[in-house]
């Protein structure tokens, strides 16, 4: 089940006092890859509340393996739309479905958007899906 409001679970456990640092800030990213970033204004305040501002390097560093820790506008217009894949049967070890496999299955159904994709080739109308173009 997708948690509907995050921030009111992640609180408490920022607050905690019995918690390390090291957790806190686990948390911190785990609320920003499951929100794909938050703004500068949210995440200046979780570091200054939580008080590891010391610490802060190792959230605002996640953005050089391009995951978006603060998100912006032009961001989020590029975010590929995932399929749904509830009712798919998964194995109880492996229910992340990677972001590759919908654009894979897209490409083989010519659903990718040109915008997107501009150097994947459309099929000819008269391909009968019998053979590779």
């Amino acid at each position: 089940q997708k948690v509907k409001d995050s921030m009111r679970v992640l609180l408490p456990v920022l607050l905690n006092k019995n918690h390390d640092s090291y957790d806190k800030i686990r948390a911190i990213l785990l609320y920003i890859f499951s929100t794909n970033g938050t703004t500068q204004e949210n995440l200046d305040k979780l570091i200054q509340n939580v008080q590891i501002e010391s610490d802060s390097d190792m959230i605002r560093n996640w953005k050089y393996l391009d995951v978006p820790v603060i998100s912006s506008f032009v961001a989020q217009q590029h975010k590929y739309r995932r399929r749904d894949r509830s009712s798919e049967e998964t194995f109880q070890l492996s229910r992340w479905t990677p972001v590759i496999k919908d654009v894979m299955e897209d490409a083989i159904e010519n659903k990718l958007d040109s915008k997107d994709w501009p150097y994947c080739s459309r099929c000819p109308p008269t391909w009968n899906g019998s053979g590779a173009v």
